[in-house]
């Protein structure tokens, strides 16, 4: 049978995208995972919507959706964004609409945000899987940053004083994976996204078809 004959409601349709949201603190690996994760899966990043004006090289609609400060607040108050917030006098926020659209088409979509927007990600996305990503330590993650080289002495103090916020904030995520060792986090992180696709909540249907045939 050909994909294009298989039944509306057949258990073998393509089931709805998962929103599959990642937090960590600076420096504690977590674009080296999302990176690996995304070269083995076809996860996909959605396009943000920013009022800072764009760097050398960006496209608007690829990188980011450039709008004016005005345009951005009138969609926040029709509650158009999944989540949004203020970033160093700039706002950011997710379209909600075509985020629904990539995920009704199939798309698991991937967040690389902070704490502040996945809380609300988890009010807007009920079926939202949540991954916060640790340091073996503090003192092991001011090593990474020391190490890195691209910050200030004060970026580094502030970056930990984040770090320290975020980490008390992570009790209410799904999965807590410790970066200590990267193929053992990897694996973790992989173990969780497979696991998470196989939700209920992204073929409610299949009970229904199933138990009435297909």
């Amino acid at each position: 049978m050909k994909n294009e004959d298989v039944m509306p409601n057949s258990p073998r349709q393509v089931r709805s995208g998962l929103p599959l949201i990642i937090c960590a603190p600076s420096g504690a690996g977590k674009t080296t995972l999302t990176s690996r994760l995304r070269q083995e899966f076809p996860l996909h990043f959605s396009v943000s919507c920013t009022t800072r004006p764009p760097r050398p090289g960006e496209v608007d609609g690829r990188d980011y959706y450039f709008l004016d400060r005005e345009s951005f607040l009138a969609q926040r108050s029709r509650g158009m964004f999944a989540e949004w917030a203020e970033v160093h006098g700039n706002f950011y926020g997710t379209p909600l609409k075509p985020l629904r659209e990539r995920l009704a088409r199939g798309e698991d979509m991937l967040f690389d945000i902070d704490v502040q927007g996945a809380a609300q990600l988890a009010l807007t996305l009920p079926e939202a899987r949540f991954v916060f990503i640790f340091p073996p330590s503090l003192a092991e993650l001011e090593a990474r940053l020391r190490k890195r080289g691209a910050d200030t002495e004060e970026s580094i103090l502030l970056r930990m004083t984040n770090a320290r916020s975020e980490i008390r904030q992570s009790h209410w995520f799904d999965a807590w994976i410790v970066n200590d060792k990267l193929d053992k986090a990897y694996d973790e992180l992989r173990a969780f996204y497979l696991s998470s696709t196989l939700g209920p909540a992204l073929r409610p249907g299949i009970i229904h078809t199933i138990l009435n045939g297909a």
